[in-house]
């Protein structure tokens, strides 16, 4: 699973569109939420197709196996989404310039930052990226039972 150096953070509010705090944070101060490569790719399928949210840089490993979205910081302290993991990084490891490098060795960007559009669009709303996973979970087991 991706994971980039951690140290702990205030708590914040995870259900809710990041508050003017978070939005006021630097570039690279985000948690990343990790997800099985099947769940990741048909949540960032359900993001890119809704009308009014749209979803922050992700990440894949090397191996294909995994996929991070970059989140607020924060959301970390209570994400309970089955089957995902939430680890804080307090922008140790990512820094974002013209052509980004992803921050963990091995990995590389399936959705790169943006770093013209400021940190408020560097990450993705923790309570839609909760309900695109949770759709695509529902997916995946229907896709499951039909065979």
């Amino acid at each position: 699973m991706l994971s980039l150096p951690t140290t702990p953070t205030t708590p914040t509010t995870v259900r809710h569109r990041p508050s003017e705090e978070c939005s006021e944070s630097p570039p690279g101060d985000c948690d990343l939420v990790t997800v099985p490569a099947r769940q990741g790719l048909e949540a960032v399928d359900i993001l890119r197709r809704g009308c009014t949210e749209t979803v922050g840089p992700v990440l894949h490993d090397g191996g294909g196996d995994t996929l991070g979205f970059l989140v607020p910081p924060g959301t970390a302290d209570g994400w309970d989404v089955p089957g995902s993991d939430c680890t804080h990084t307090q922008g140790r490891g990512l820094a974002f310039g013209v052509r980004p490098d992803p921050p963990v060795e091995g990995t590389g960007w399936l959705l790169p930052p943006d770093p013209v559009e400021g940190p408020t669009d560097l990450v993705t709303d923790p309570a839609v990226l909760r309900a695109a996973l949770d759709e695509a979970a529902r997916m995946i087991e229907a896709a499951d039972n039909h065979r």
